[in-house]
């Protein structure tokens, strides 16, 4: 079985919501270009979420959904390697973690937890100096040091409620959700709420807020 066949075969469900992992996939993949990358730690942190959770068969069947062998943290990838392994990965996790959108938060949530022991991410997190507000506003900038594409802004309408404004970003609406409820509860956010709104396939608005 090809490994989009697998993705597709392989997907959970959220109840009451027809998810079609492959039609998504397919979609995101039409969109992207040679320039579209991602850093290496994300792909490294998928294939250990999977290694963590499915063993290290199934992370060996998740890898082939990539070209490269091997990662270095923060090099450059193409993204459409990334969201076919993000995909695969999801897909294999689903039955395990609740669903498919479950599997592809806990995907976001590692790659913020990687991001934030990295370098750059210390960098970002002095900056916030224990302010989730200012983390937020801080996201647009942590965004472009970990990918090559899109464009995030952030506007507010109260000090614990906010929005970030995704626009030509590749990764589907739940992994962004693991992003951005494991970047908030890292400042010691309490009861984060995060709703997406999709505009266009690479588009969304996300509503924040805490306490």
């Amino acid at each position: 079985m090809s490994t989009q066949s697998e993705e597709a075969a392989q997907a959970g469900s959220e109840p009451g919501r027809v998810v079609d992992p492959l039609t998504q996939l397919a979609r995101r993949l039409a969109s992207a270009t040679a320039q579209d990358k991602t850093r290496g730690m994300f792909f490294l942190g998928t294939l250990d979420v999977v290694r963590a959770i499915a063993g290290e068969a199934t992370r060996e069947r998740c890898a082939r959904a990539s070209k490269e062998r091997r990662f270095v943290p923060f090099f450059l990838y193409p993204v459409n390697d990334f969201l076919r392994l993000t995909y695969c990965a999801a897909g294999l996790l689903a039955p395990r973690l609740g669903g498919f959108d479950a599997a592809m938060k806990t995907l976001g949530e590692k790659a913020t937890n990687d991001f934030l022991e990295s370098a750059v991410g210390r960098t970002l997190l002095s900056v916030a100096n224990g302010s989730p507000r200012r983390l937020v506003d801080n996201m647009p900038w942590g965004y472009a040091a970990s990918v090559s594409y899109g464009k995030r802004t952030v506007s507010w309408s109260s000090e614990r409620e906010g929005c970030l404004h995704v626009r030509g970003d590749f990764m589907p609406p739940p992994y962004h959700h693991g992003v951005l409820r494991a970047a908030l509860e890292a400042l010691g956010a309490r009861h984060v709420r995060i709703e997406g709104r999709e505009l266009e396939l690479l588009d969304c608005d996300y509503s924040l807020s805490w306490e």
